[in-house]
């Protein structure tokens, strides 16, 4: 693992998850990610949000960065689009309540180290990597 070292500990032990599965339980682990993803706060509308065009199913995050050491991420995906849902729940998992400095430094590719391009369509997996960009956009 080449970048893991710029990777956040939380996030490189999500690429360290999908580094001891192989083939079609990489996309298992996706779909327990999915299932994962937390809900929205009371108080945040998905309408409030920002939409992810890139995914190819409805994706909305939100990025609060009002502590730059404690950024907080919201997903919201509907339940019948999984591998999105999966890729919104890593970055939450690897990502929220860390420090903007930190998700800045993640490279844009990390989510090639999940070893799932032989199994998701480039299409798809160009989601993960939009979602993330944003992220960082809203940080700048």
């Amino acid at each position: 693992m080449t970048s893991g070292s710029s990777l956040p500990p939380a996030l490189a032990e999500v690429v360290s998850d999908f580094a001891e599965v192989q083939g079609q339980d990489k996309l298992q682990l996706l779909l327990e990610f999915a299932n994962e993803l937390p809900p929205l706060p009371a108080d945040l509308e998905e309408a409030a949000m920002e939409p992810v065009p890139e995914c190819q199913s409805p994706l909305f995050l939100h990025v609060d960065a009002q502590d730059r050491d404690h950024v907080r991420l919201y997903f919201s995906a509907p339940a019948e689009a999984p591998t999105t849902r999966g890729f919104a729940a890593i970055l939450a998992a690897g990502l929220d309540d860390h420090p903007a400095d930190q998700i800045l430094a993640v490279p844009d590719d990390f989510y090639s180290e999940l070893g799932l391009a032989a199994l998701i369509s480039p299409l798809r997996l160009r989601g993960i990597s939009a979602m993330l960009a944003r992220i960082k956009r809203r940080l700048r």
